[in-house]
């Protein structure tokens, strides 16, 4: 069994305060793979005053001298891209081929995108041509404290890690107790690349503990959180008594609205199987399929073969099959909806409660489909974060805009549609941060975020940098004398 207990603090892996071990559960086979020791909050204060100190230097570096880091840093993530999908498989439960691709894929992804935001970023420039003497600069805004989540543990640590240094901050990272050994590999690549002592730090812990201590700290000037919106709420409330910047990205029920124009078979299939991706374990999943009710009785039908048809399997071996939940709490959780949108009266197509055939351990669930939903109903209305589709019928265009923003959340929405004008415009209607029309995939730098309860700020490209630095005003500049 791996013994990981030691945080990364100040250039170096010390021991915690006070020890506190809890074993990492492979949630394939239910079975510890690792032990990582709980921080407390004075290993968030050793942490943090070591990003104080290294703030005074990391912050004054050239944009040049920040991309040679980052550069490094690349080249030491691609040497050990294969370890870090490994581990993301063992801990998370990613299927080895879809941890190589997708998840430690999405760090290399968007280390390689910041790397290329840095090259052509403005951090100064006059406020406009006519007023040369208004300078505008933007600075690194201090110490940050990095809150990341278990489902998609290289996507989130590298939207925050790299546009952070890259900004000119220095960091504490806290992920999540449950997918630890992929943060600790992390700071193994950091550390290769040649970070200076104090700019990058690790404490594990849980949320109540750690992420307490960062949120409420005064030498910690900003908060990016991912996770779900009860605790982003918490991480909230508790920075506002030291009034430091926060992010959130937190949770969504993403609508995929489907008109009777679109390439059905198509369209209903691959929002199906976008839904299941990583197990359904996405903020962003289109989760609520809306269907224009003259093809909705088709749709249906093209959605539960799909279903049927997803394999669910050990995430030790290749291939496009699905594996577990994350963990037993999980498990319940969507095993708990699924009964209930059973017992609300939703028509159950495909899959059901228990685990697939076969599986007898682990916290694998059968991919599931429920027809005729309503918007009411609790698996419409609250996050799974399991393979599991509802399915609603519309009649007009108006309808089905008012179904998808009929909800708390806002971070993504997918439209379908063979008449792309009207596609863009419902994009336009819809109360989401993030809007795919027909299939189309985000490009590397585009802003990840949304709106109402699923969260504010945004991640990826210029506007993630934009998160970690303050905005000056400086009068009377005189560029000839700078």
């Amino acid at each position: 069994m791996l013994r990981k207990t030691d945080f990364y603090i100040d250039g170096k892996w010390v021991a915690p305060a006070k020890a506190q071990d809890l074993e990492v559960i492979n949630p394939a086979d239910e079975t510890a793979f690792a032990t990582i020791s709980l921080g407390s909050a004075a290993d968030v204060d050793a942490a943090v005053a070591a990003a104080r100190t290294a703030f005074k230097t990391w912050s004054r570096t050239s944009r040049e001298e920040r991309l040679e880091y980052l550069e490094k840093l690349l080249a030491v993530y691609e040497k050990r891209s294969g370890d870090m999908a490994k581990i993301i498989s063992s801990e998370v439960g990613a299927p080895i081929t879809m941890s190589t691709q997708q998840q430690a894929g999405a760090g290399w992804g968007h280390i390689k995108s910041f790397i290329r935001t840095l090259k052509n970023f403005e951090f100064d420039a006059p406020l406009s041509e006519k007023v040369p003497t208004e300078h505008i600069a933007h600075e690194p805004i201090g110490v940050c404290g990095l809150i990341t989540p278990w489902n998609w543990p290289m996507n989130q640590i590298c939207l925050k890690v790299v546009p952070a240094v890259a900004a000119g901050c220095t960091v504490i990272l806290k992920p999540s107790e449950i997918s630890p050994m992929s943060g600790i590999i992390f700071a193994e690549i950091m550390h290769e690349a040649g970070f200076p002592a104090g700019v990058f730090n690790l404490v594990n812990g849980d949320g109540p503990t750690v992420g307490e201590a960062m949120s409420r700290h005064p030498d910690i000037d900003m908060m990016s959180f991912t996770g779900s919106t009860r605790a982003g709420i918490a991480v909230q409330k508790a920075a506002a008594e030291t009034v430091k910047r926060v992010t959130l990205e937190l949770g969504g029920k993403s609508p995929n609205i489907v008109f009777a124009d679109a390439d059905i078979p198509k369209a209903v299939k691959r929002g199906t199987l976008h839904c299941f991706n990583n197990t359904g374990q996405s903020c962003n999943a289109p989760t609520r399929m809306l269907v224009e009710r003259s093809v909705y009785d088709s749709a249906v039908e093209i959605a539960a073969e799909t279903a049927k048809n997803c394999k669910v399997g050990d995430p030790a071996e290749e291939g496009n099959h699905i594996g577990p939940l994350i963990s037993q709490m999980q498990f319940d959780k969507v095993q708990t909806l699924i009964q209930k949108g059973i017992d609300e009266g939703a028509k159950l197509v495909a899959g059901g409660t228990g685990r697939p055939d076969g599986f007898n351990r682990g916290y694998f669930v059968r991919p599931t489909v429920f027809a005729d939903v309503n918007n009411d109903m609790a698996i419409a209305r609250e996050e799974i974060f399991g393979p599991v589709l509802t399915m609603i019928p519309f009649e007009t265009e108006a309808e089905a805009v008012e179904i998808a923003n009929d909800t708390q959340y806002g971070l993504a929405a997918y439209v379908q549609s063979g008449d792309q004008a009207r596609a863009q415009k419902v994009a336009r209607e819809l109360r989401a941060g993030m809007v795919l029309l027909n299939g189309a995939q985000r490009p590397g730098g585009s802003p990840f975020g949304g709106y109402k309860m699923s969260g504010n700020g945004r991640e990826g490209g210029d506007w993630g940098l934009e998160d970690f630095l303050e905005v000056k005003a400086i009068s009377g500049w005189d560029e000839s004398a700078a």
